[in-house]
This record gives C-alpha cells, structure tokens and sequence, in this order.
C-alpha cells in the first residue's frame, strides 16, 4: 500500500479509537500537547472514583524521537492541574502504565506513544483508573474542554521518577510462573527469538523468564536496541516487516534447535508470532491456542471475546469447549467494555490486541507472550504442531490476510460505501454469498471458515479487505477480485 503523502497543515485534535495521534511536529507539538494532556488529567480526576483519593497521575512514554522529552514536559501541565506527575524512569510497553495505574490506585495514566503507526507519528494514549483506555465519552469531554478554551498554566519541576519497568516485570511474574516456563522450553528444546521492532517492550520477554533463559539460549532478541525510524517501517506486527525474524527462526529450526519467534509493535501492546516453520501467525491463529489453553488446560471461568474480522476457528474451538463467544465491531474497545461489565475468559481483535479477564482490561503483548509459551509447554509440542493440532480437531481454516487498499479520494469511498450499502454482492469470486453481516463494514459469509469482509476507515479514504478461507490461493483469489470491485467504483 502506497504511503500517504505527510500533511503541511495540523489536522484537528480529535481522539480516535485509541488516542489521539498524529505527524510529530505538524500535528503533535509541545504547545498543542500542553493543553491536550492537562485537558485529559482535569477529566481524570473530575471523574475519579468515589473513594479514590490520590492525585497521582502516571507518565509513560515509548521509544519514539522525542518522546522521553515531551513526557516530561507535559508533567508540568499535569502540575498546573493540581496533580501529581509520577514519570517512568525509562520508556516501557504501554500496558507497563496501565499496571502501574492499578498498583498505586492513581488516578490514571497519560502515555507518550504512537503504538504502531509509521516513525514520524507521535501521539498520547489515556488510561483510567481500572487499568485500561478511556471510553469514547471520555475524550469526547476532553475535546470539550479543550474547544472551551480553558487555561492551565504549567509548573516547571522536576518529577518524581519511578521502575515502572520493574514493578511490571515484578507483577506479571506474580501471574505466571517463569522459571517453569524457561525449564519447559529447555525441556522441549525450543528457542523463543524475540522481535520488539526496535519498541519499548525490548528486554521485557528475556527479564520475565530470567538470566538462566538467556545464557541458556533459550530465549534471544533481535532489533532491541533504540531506533526511532524502526528500520523504515511501521513498528507493526505484520509479515512484510518481520524478515530478519523470520529468517532467524528458520535458521535455528534447520539447524537442529526449533524455534519461535515472537513480536512486539511499537509500544508493546500488540503480539504475533513465527512458527518453526517460518509461518506467520497473527492473533487469528494464537486466539484459539489461548482460547483452547485457559479453558482446557487452565480451566479459567469466563466467555470469548472476537471482532467480526476475527478468525472462525476462534469460535469453533470456544464452542467445543462450551464457552459462549460473543462478536463485536473492530476496535478493543468494545472488548475492554466487556471485560469490565462481565467474566471474560479471554478478548482479542485480528490486528494483535489480546487481552484476558484474569489480567488487565487492556492489551497486554509480554503477558499474552508468557501465556504463548505456557500453551506450548503445557502441550509438548512446537508452535505450527499445536495450531494444525487445533485446526484438525476443530475443522477451521488454514489460511488468512488482509489487504489495505487505498481509495483515490473521499469521494470513490463514499460511492463504494453507497454501492455496498444498497446492494451487497450476491456472489464473491464464484461463490453464492449465503450471509451479509453489517456489525461492522460489510461482511459477506461464503460458507465455513471462509468469508470476505470489507471494512473503511472512519477518516481516510483507506478500505481494508479482510478474507478467511480453506487455502491461501483461494485467500488471494478473494481479496484479488474485491480488489477489482473497490477500482470499478
């Protein structure tokens, strides 16, 4: 997909699903960040708890160029509030904030990241109290103030500090046992070759599991040190961007050691995985190994979370284990909405946002990481083994991708949009649509384990195609011809 050209004007501060994001220095700078983030700390302790009394707010930044820097700086809004900015003293996953709101009761979060968007992007996530984003009503009412044109004077200091890195490490390794992890994996002589993208959650993975994993060479990194420009790609856990990790899995698996490789995006909130095959496999492929692994062998209480673009074998092997699944649109928002409402087993979207009830409403990558190789050394068998394992058990399909097609304007979008609309397509690449779902975009069902989906972005002339099917030629036929319907418009 072709890049789109940078802006030359700053767009309007608006939050999306997950933030408010945008091009650091055009969209994102000091003086519109200022009142963003002092705008989002008022609303933060206006709507604090009942009985939450403290006046922390957390401050989390990744690794992106000048984040470490604007987190800083916006700790004097955060003063100028009345508040307590609590700085991490380095940068760290965005859901190592999230636990740190949970261990010290504060009254949320303010995170410097722009988790998986291309290298000049920057942006600011909010967390609230229990531990995950805020809700759409949430930023709505930070936008309102900020359109009220009120003024918070900021308060030079210098912040308080705090190892919100090791009071991560520290907690997750109080929900999983590591050292069996690591003596499992040697057991199974399996390598764990970690990717982070060159993102905060580098050093996370082979800290949990510990020094004796290291020098074992149980568990390795690769891209872990500080690249702000991430090697010229997004930090995003997708197969065209992870070759060296690919190739490094391979090359231990022929050389005698099987391996996997797990990766992280940008600010650590997202996972996939290489099988010791090569194969690339997103979170359509892991949901059901932890679908299967915390009902089956865990036997933790709680239904299924997907989106409509999720995987049908996550729902195949839900129901083969008697947990009710529920669908929802794209966005994990609507998942965390769920997990706070109600007993989750786990809730996860195609994109690598997984997070489960025992954990934190929240995407979680390095606890969703632990829980990967729990899966495999509870089963005995590599990562490909235990998913065909799944596969033939329950019937799903074999094969999945997506394809972000760029539209020329606004207006092929909206005419695209209108045709769907008023006549979905009664045939997809020569066969009968049997359903048309519309919880999201449109979603026409071809028969089992095979569907197409085309879903547009809220603000940009931009069409994701979506496609489940029995082969990965009929996966590309799919996408091929609604390729050519999206260019007939």
């Amino acid at each position: 997909m072709a890049s789109a050209p940078l802006p030359l004007e700053a767009s309007p501060i608006a939050f999306g699903t997950d933030g408010w994001r945008g091009i650091l220095g055009v969209d994102i700078t000091l003086d519109r960040l200022l009142p963003v983030a002092a705008a989002a700390a008022r609303e933060l302790a206006h709507y604090a708890p009942e009985g939450l009394k403290s006046r922390e707010v957390v401050i989390g930044y990744d690794r992106r160029f000048l984040a470490p820097e604007l987190a800083e700086a916006i700790c004097s809004a955060v003063r100028g509030c009345g508040l307590e900015p609590l700085l991490s003293a380095t940068a760290t996953p965005t859901p190592a904030s999230s636990w740190a709101v949970v261990q010290r009761q504060a009254l949320g979060a303010l995170v410097i990241t722009a988790s998986h968007n291309p290298p000049e992007w920057l942006g600011l996530k909010i967390k609230g109290p229990f531990g995950g984003s805020v809700e759409g009503d949430f930023t709505r009412r930070v936008e309102t103030r900020l359109e009220a044109g009120g003024i918070t004077v900021p308060i030079p200091g210098d912040p308080q500090r705090f190892d919100a890195l090791g009071t991560y490490v520290a907690g997750l390794q109080t929900k999983v046992n590591t050292a069996a992890l690591a003596a499992g994996l040697e057991r199974l002589g399996l390598t764990v070759i970690v990717d982070p993208m060159h993102g905060s959650a580098a050093g996370v993975l082979p800290a949990l599991l510990g020094d004796g994993a290291r020098s074992s060479g149980v568990i390795r990194e690769i891209r872990a040190n500080r690249d702000p420009l991430f090697g010229g790609n997004p930090p995003e856990p997708l197969a065209p961007y992870l070759q060296e990790l690919i190739t490094a899995v391979t090359a231990s698996t022929a050389a005698g050691r099987p391996a996997m490789g797990i990766v992280f995006d940008g600010d650590g909130d997202r996972i996939a995985a290489v099988d010791e095959r090569g194969r690339f496999c997103s979170t359509q492929l892991l949901m059901p190994l932890f679908i299967d692994h915390l009902a089956r062998a865990r036997q933790l209480p709680g239904c299924v979370i997907k989106t409509v673009s999720g995987s049908d074998l996550m729902q195949l092997v839900a129901e083969g284990l008697e947990r009710r699944v529920l669908e929802k649109p794209v966005g994990f928002k609507y998942i965390a909405a769920e997990m706070l409402s109600g007993e989750v087993l786990v809730g996860g979207e195609e994109s690598g946002g997984v997070g489960f009830g025992m954990h934190l409403p929240e995407r979680d990558a390095p606890f969703a990481a632990l829980l990967l190789i729990e899966a495999l050394v509870e089963g005995g068998l590599p990562l490909g083994e235990r998913i065909d394992a799944l596969q033939q058990r329950c019937g799903g399909a074999a094969a999945y991708d997506r394809l972000d097609l760029r539209l020329p304007d606004m207006a092929a979008r909206e005419r695209l949009e209108a045709k769907l609309a008023a006549a979905p397509p009664s045939e997809v690449a020569g066969s009968p649509v049997l359903e048309v779902i519309t919880t999201d975009g449109v979603k026409l069902r071809l028969g089992p384990s095979h569907w197409l989906m085309l879903r547009f972005s809220g603000t940009e002339p931009l069409l994701r195609l979506y496609c489940e099917a029995p082969s990965e030629a009929r996966v590309a036929e799919v996408l091929g011809w609604a390729r050519e319907l999206a260019e007939s418009v």
